[in-house]
């Protein structure tokens, strides 16, 4: 291997991994039912009452069957999207103790559920099955959009208890698919417009590895009068 003597090119100008996370209704999937060529693996039947390109899924098993297809048809799609990476930790509960039951310490073991073992051994293997599925489908497209639910925690600020807003998954593959992905956005919604924040504070875990991203609170869609939704995904996506 040889030593590099001058700085390299940058190789990546939009994020490969995009998490997104916020409130329920607000009109996630709507907006990323406007991304084209968008494939959306919609784990939670969200995309019912939207016209988009999704694919339905209601297990482990269906989305196995839904990435073998991908990859038969040479990976078509710009895009795709899990909705949400907070089934997905559900969905691989069985997975997860299929694989602690090929060890020595499991191959009796005779539970419904890994995170139940002592002392929460069971959770790496929650954290193994659910890196192995997201690593499959990150190779599925150019870029993976990963959608999950928000979840409310109290921190204490300067003495005082604040409410703060992060991801809704287990604390470990919360931390570790943070870091995985190139930004972490936050979506809220002001009046007509939903606006992604990537600026983190002690109220919002959020932030960016991208550089036209960083520090950066971006509208991504408005409604008009009549309701029309206008997306933006060239501000992301540049």
């Amino acid at each position: 291997m040889m030593l590099p003597k001058v700085k390299s090119e940058v190789k990546r100008q939009n994020p490969k991994i995009l998490l997104l996370y916020g409130k329920p209704k607000i009109g996630k999937t709507t907006m990323l039912a406007n991304l084209e060529n968008n494939l959306i693996i919609d784990l939670e039947q969200g995309t019912h009452f939207v016209e988009a390109l999704s694919v339905e899924v209601n297990n482990l098993t269906e989305l196995k069957q839904v990435t073998t297809e991908i990859e038969q048809a040479k990976n078509p799609y710009k895009y795709i999207t899990i909705d949400t990476v907070t089934m997905l930790q559900d969905m691989v509960l069985g997975y997860a103790g299929r694989l602690y039951k090929d060890t020595v310490q499991g191959k009796n073991w005779q539970g419904d559920s890994v995170i139940t073992l002592p002392n929460g051994g069971g959770y790496y293997y929650l954290q193994r099955a659910f890196f192995n599925v997201i690593d499959d489908i990150c190779t599925l497209a150019e870029n993976i959009i990963l959608v999950g639910h928000l979840k409310d925690k109290l921190i204490n600020k300067a003495g005082e208890e604040v409410s703060a807003s992060e991801i809704d998954l287990t604390g470990k593959i919360k931390s570790l698919l943070s870091a995985k992905a190139d930004a972490v956005g936050y979506i809220y919604r002001k009046e007509n417009q939903n606006i992604i924040n990537f600026k983190p504070t002690d109220e919002v875990v959020c932030g960016t590895r991208i550089k036209h991203l960083s520090d950066q609170q971006v509208v991504i869609s408005e409604s008009d009068a009549k309701g029309e939704i206008t997306t933006f995904w060239d501000k992301i996506y540049v």
